[in-house]
């Protein structure tokens, strides 16, 4: 079954030790600008994305926090975004391929799913920022209410309700 999809390479996320210093390096050092900071996580303009990983995350959860803070394993992920995120994951399901966990939904409201490439890299697709805001406000949240869980400002949160 060949469906297409809407998955579009969003980031590359790079597991950081401590957040602080990652966001002093790349925007004093290599002159990079912050696009949104949500405090442990933060997206540079250029599409890298720095992850401070919590150990109660999937991913340490799931793949052990030694292999995301072991500075000789690859500590980052292929990120990908969709608006169809329920297609995406029932395709991975009839294709076998191998998942670091299900569809779930993480702590800022993003649906997403983890799995690996043919060659063990570790990819992510997740809903679009404007897809899981536009759920929790079709869901009867406020502005203000999904701007308090998903840590987007709430003027990005208007904004992308009313596209």
């Amino acid at each position: 079954m060949n469906h297409k999809t809407d998955i579009k390479f969003h980031s590359t996320a790079a597991f950081v030790k401590d957040i602080e210093t990652s966001k002093k390096f790349y925007t004093e050092t290599l002159e990079q600008e912050i696009e949104l900071d949500f405090g442990k996580n933060v997206i540079l303009s250029c599409g890298i994305t720095l992850w401070e990983i919590d150990p109660n995350h999937i991913i340490p959860k799931t793949r052990g926090l030694e292999n995301t803070v072991d500075e000789k394993v690859n500590r980052f992920e292929f990120c990908f975004e969709t608006k169809d995120i329920e297609r995406v994951f029932d395709r991975l399901k009839e294709e076998g391929i191998e998942l670091l966990h299900p569809l779930i939904e993480e702590t800022w409201g993003q649906r997403t799913v983890r799995f690996f490439d043919p060659d063990g890299h570790l990819i992510e697709v997740g809903e679009t920022l404007e897809t899981f805001v536009k759920r929790f406000h079709k869901e009867g949240m406020t502005p203000e209410q999904v701007s308090e869980k998903t840590s987007i400002p709430v003027e990005t949160v208007r904004e992308l309700i009313n596209q």
